[in-house]
């Protein structure tokens, strides 16, 4: 058994004030519109909520893991950084994954603003500039992103089972709006398909990105 479990009363406000703000944010920037779009952006919640339960409050999955953990492993919270605690990689490592980890998050949110900034002020027209030219759906690859960021640096067990079915359900999402963006737009959507990536940038697109005046 860890060290330190009945010792521990966890960091609930904190905890509260990131669901919280995260609930905002996500059914803010996603604009759920279908059911399927509720469905994803609930699923989304559950995992901020799944997450920041376990970081700030109650530590779940170590006390589940506790029998294969190290056993010097105490109940601290740098121990739920849990590759660093399973591998011993130490506090330089932590430092590391926690840096790279932040790097992969905040591209996330960057992309589902931008998306989000795109459609909510442009209207309803075909988008293909813009965060839109390097990928069809900037703002579900933003959801992945930010997905592994977290898992890279703070795996929790309910995340890790919500992770593959929040990437299910927004892949099935992408390919039942692609089909109705053909319907509507026809020729000039067929044409956006092939030269722009439906998740994840080209090179090519990634210079052309960098290149224009208009992010």
């Amino acid at each position: 058994m860890i060290e330190g479990f009945e010792e521990w009363t966890g960091l609930w406000s904190y905890a509260v004030l990131i669901i919280v703000l995260g609930a905002w944010g996500a059914y803010h920037f996603l604009a759920p519109k279908s059911w399927r779009e509720w469905a994803g952006t609930g699923l989304v919640q559950s995992f901020i909520i799944a997450l920041y339960a376990e970081m700030y409050g109650f530590p779940l999955t170590l006390y589940f893991l506790a029998g294969i953990l190290p056993a010097e492993t105490t109940l601290t919270h740098s121990s739920g950084h849990l590759w660093v605690t399973l591998l011993g990689y130490g506090r330089t490592g932590a430092t590391i994954i926690t840096i790279v980890s932040a790097v992969f998050i905040l591209a996330g949110l960057l992309l589902i603003v931008k998306g989000w900034v795109k459609i909510y002020f442009l209207g309803d027209r075909l988008q293909t500039d813009g965060v839109y030219g390097l990928m069809r759906h900037p703002q579900y690859t933003g959801i992945f992103l930010l997905i592994f960021g977290q898992l890279l640096d703070w795996p929790t067990l309910p995340t890790l089972v919500l992770t593959p079915v929040i990437v299910w359900l927004y892949v099935h999402l992408a390919q039942k709006e692609e089909k109705k963006l053909l319907r509507q737009f026809g020729d000039s959507y067929t044409d956006y398909r092939q030269r722009v990536p439906i998740f994840f940038p080209k090179r090519d697109n990634l210079y052309q990105f960098w290149t224009q005046s208009e992010v």
